[in-house]
């Protein structure tokens, strides 16, 4: 079909949503021009605010038939600028698609839709003793459609793994507007893994309107503890040394000077501040196992040569210590007016090296690099500092962080570990994977979306890419919303 002209597309999206619900213009879209990778914005065609699968459902259809490119949008915390919109496409925001529609304690599972935040899963299950694993920083704004998207993971995912290690089922509609069934409601799937499939995929196969969630039970206890390093490089031989024990810890997560130094003037955790390299440790399970783990884990640790090391004593003490570490990544804003938040991973033995080439590559630029990482995976998230009203610096800051997404690869790594590789890391798609890989992925995408309309312009290398706003004031600082001085 031909694609119609703009008037009679935005008609037909009125007609179906109302006026009050179809933003169109730049003051009232100016919030979706970018997700969290600020430094890059695009303008959609629209902006359209769904309230029932139905309408994502008639929005997704008028788009096909229209060949009008679209995307699904949560809260718009992607750091890999996975929810950049698509130039003249339309935005689908799915914030009022928040309802949890079932927790069901005797099964261990809840079904969501798409727009409910992560942590209000863990909080409608905590009266059966339940709990949401998955535990991103954002969790208390990140929605589980942005969260399946990306395959994100969290502090936890050394124990209990990523979002595809607790999503059982999809009520997904893909990109011409028919709706499907993946999975079920068991861990015992049957035939081919199609969830598996759909979780991580970036948005590039549909929109996923109904999810069904696994649930775990609450860990009995947890043994929190905090050791200090003179050199980031010994923090991160420690995890070796910890992993290499035998031990499984629910987490193990490092912060270096910066980070602390942030994180400590948001929220006051009670962080050494001249520590290089800080590192957290949890246990969790029944307090007869933990009690002998623990015993093992200081031992360990010990080993390691930590010039401060701290137990929490109880659960205030713990939530202290996980606040500081969760707030790391908004309070090096502290720091910096602009940073570019990295995701790479290398294999753990190789932590301490890659920590300390990160230091040398950030001094040989010239820039600052707070470091905070999901230490238990090898997953690093460099946190590259620079400001954006300068001319250069986010070039130069791009540049480093390319430099490290290589130095990723070249110890065995990969581009990405939970943030996926959206806009930002596009072009080192091919360094990671040949022709052959990147073809088959390709013929994937084509095969569930031959007019490639969901999410365009993302993830492969020669895709053609939104029309970028980018280098140039934010528009809420144009309308004075909002101020960088």
């Amino acid at each position: 079909m031909a694609p119609v002209d703009a008037a009679s597309f935005h008609d037909a999206l009125i007609q179906r949503l109302g006026s009050e619900r179809v933003l169109t213009g730049a003051a009232p879209m100016a919030a979706y021009e970018s997700d969290a990778l600020t430094a890059f914005r695009a303008r959609p065609r629209a902006v359209v605010l769904v309230e029932s699968a139905e309408e994502v459902v008639d929005v997704v259809r008028l788009c096909a038939a229209a060949e009008v490119p679209f995307l699904a949008r949560g809260s718009g915390t992607s750091l890999s600028g996975g929810s950049l919109p698509v130039d003249d496409g339309v935005v689908i925001a799915m914030n009022r698609l928040n309802r949890i529609l079932e927790v069901d304690p005797v099964r261990r599972i809840a079904v969501v839709e798409p727009g409910v935040v992560n942590l209000a899963v863990s909080d409608a299950a905590a009266p059966y003793g339940l709990y949401y694993s998955p535990d991103p920083s954002s969790q208390s704004v990140c929605t589980i459609g942005g969260n399946l998207a990306f395959n994100s993971g969290g502090a936890h995912c050394l124990k209990y793994g990523m979002t595809s290690n607790h999503v059982l089922g999809l009520e997904v509609v893909l990109p011409d507007g028919e709706v499907v069934e993946l999975g079920g409601d068991s861990l015992e799937g049957v035939g081919p893994d199609l969830v598996g499939l759909f979780v991580g995929s970036e948005g590039l196969f549909g929109i996923a309107t109904k999810i069904t969630l696994r649930l775990l039970p609450r860990p009995e206890t947890f043994f929190t503890l905090l050791a200090a390093y003179d050199s980031l490089a010994a923090a991160g031989e420690a995890v070796a040394a910890v992993v290499a024990s035998g031990l499984l810890p629910g987490a193990m997560e490092i912060m270096d000077n910066l980070a602390i130094e942030a994180a400590e003037a948001a929220v006051g955790a009670g962080y050494p501040l001249d520590a290089e390299g800080l590192l957290i440790v949890e246990l969790e399970g029944e307090k007869q196992q933990v009690a002998a783990e623990s015993e093992l884990l200081l031992e360990v640790v010990r080993q390691s040569k930590p010039y401060l090391e701290h137990i929490a004593s109880d659960a205030d003490d713990r939530m202290r210590i996980w606040k500081g570490r969760k707030s790391a990544f908004s309070a090096v804003g502290r720091l910096s007016p602009d940073y570019i938040v990295q995701d790479g991973v290398v294999p753990r033995s190789r932590l301490g090296e890659a920590l300390t080439r990160i230091q040398r590559l950030g001094e040989r630029h010239g820039i600052r690099v707070a470091n905070v990482f999901h230490a238990g995976d090898g997953n690093l998230h460099p946190l590259i500092l620079f400001d954006g009203r300068v001319e250069g610096d986010l070039e130069r800051a791009e540049e480093l962080a390319g430099e490290i997404l290589r130095l990723c690869i070249d110890l065995g790594g990969s581009i990405t570990g939970e943030h996926g590789v959206g806009m930002e890391k596009r072009q080192y798609l091919g360094e990671m994977f040949d022709d052959a890989d990147l073809d088959a992925m390709r013929r994937i995408r084509t095969a569930i979306d031959p007019g490639e309309l969901a999410n365009r312009g993302k993830m492969f290398p020669d895709a053609e890419a939104p029309a970028l706003l980018s280098h140039g004031p934010h528009p809420l600082e144009v309308a004075g919303v909002i101020s960088r001085e």
